[in-house]
C-alpha cells in the first residue's frame, strides 16, 4: 500500500506542465526489463516494486518489504533475497540476490542513477509491475510550504495506489531518478494531487559504503 501524506491547505489554480498517466509508448518497454516483485510471505503475494539495480541487488521503498518478504521476481522467476539496509527515513530498503542464481539475462544488467533532477514538466516512466506509465515531474508549489523540503521531488501521476516501491526513471536518459514512496493528498477537497519519490541522491547515501553494480 502506497503510504499516503495529507495537505492541510486547499490546492487553487495549479496544474501540471504535462498530464500524467499516460499510456507508454512503445520504446518506453526497456523500464520492464528493471521492474522487480516484491512477494510476500510463503504465498508470494504480490507486495509492491521495486527496481533492479544490477549485480543482484534490489531498491525499493522501505514500507513495502515486510517481515516475511524475502522473495523477488524478475524476468518470470522467483529468487530468494536478503535485506542488506532498511530504513524509515529514507523510505528506502536494499535487498541483494545470489549472483550464482541470477538468469543469464541479469548478469550484464545494469541501471544507473540520475545525476541530476529533470525540471518541473520534464517527461518521466513510472515502472511498476502492475504496468508501465508516463507521467512528468511535478512543481513543489502544488504543496504546502511546509512540505516543500522534505518532499521536494513530485510526479504529477497521483493514480498510484499498489505501486509502491516503483521506480521513476528519466525518459531521455534511461536513468533512475528514485524509488515511489507516498501519495500527497488534499484532506480538504479529498482529493490526490502529487506522489512523492526518494531520489537518486538519497539512493546514493543510502547504499553501503563499497557497494558496486
Amino acid at each position: 500500500m502506497l503510504a499516503k501524506l495529507k495537505s492541510r491547505a486547499v490546492v487553487i489554480g495549479l496544474v501540471c506542465l504535462a498530464v500524467g498517466g499516460a499510456r507508454a509508448e512503445p520504446t518506453d518497454n526497456w523500464v520492464q526489463e528493471y521492474v522487480v516483485q516484491i512477494l510476500w510471505g510463503p504465498e508470494r503475494n504480490l507486495g509492491g516494486s521495486g527496481v533492479y539495480l544490477g549485480k543482484g541487488l534490489v531498491i525499493t521503498a522501505a514500507h513495502v518489504v515486510g517481515p516475511q518478504s524475502r522473495t523477488v521476481g524478475i524476468d518470470g522467476v522467483s529468487l530468494a533475497a536478503r535485506l542488506i539496509k532498511g530504513g524509515g527515513d529514507p523510505d528506502l530498503s536494499l535487498l541483494s540476490m545470489d549472483e550464482r542464481t541470477l538468469p543469464t539475462s541479469l548478469l550484464e544488467r545494469r541501471m544507473p542513477l540520475c545525476q541530476e533532477q529533470p525540471p518541473v514538466g520534464a517527461p518521466v516512466i513510472l515502472g511498476a509491475v502492475r504496468g508501465i506509465t508516463r507521467t512528468s515531474i511535478a512543481s513543489p508549489m502544488l504543496i504546502p510550504p511546509e512540505m516543500r523540503t522534505k518532499f521536494s521531488t513530485l510526479i504529477s501521476e497521483a493514480e498510484t495506489n499498489g505501486k509502491s516501491g516503483s521506480g521513476v526513471f528519466d525518459a531521455e536518459k534511461k536513468c533512475l531518478l528514485g524509488i515511489l514512496s507516498a501519495k500527497i493528498s488534499n484532506n480538504i477537497e479529498n482529493k490526490d494531487i502529487a506522489s512523492y519519490f526518494v531520489p537518486a541522491s538519497a539512493i546514493q547515501s543510502f547504499v553501503p559504503p563499497g557497494t558496486r553494480w
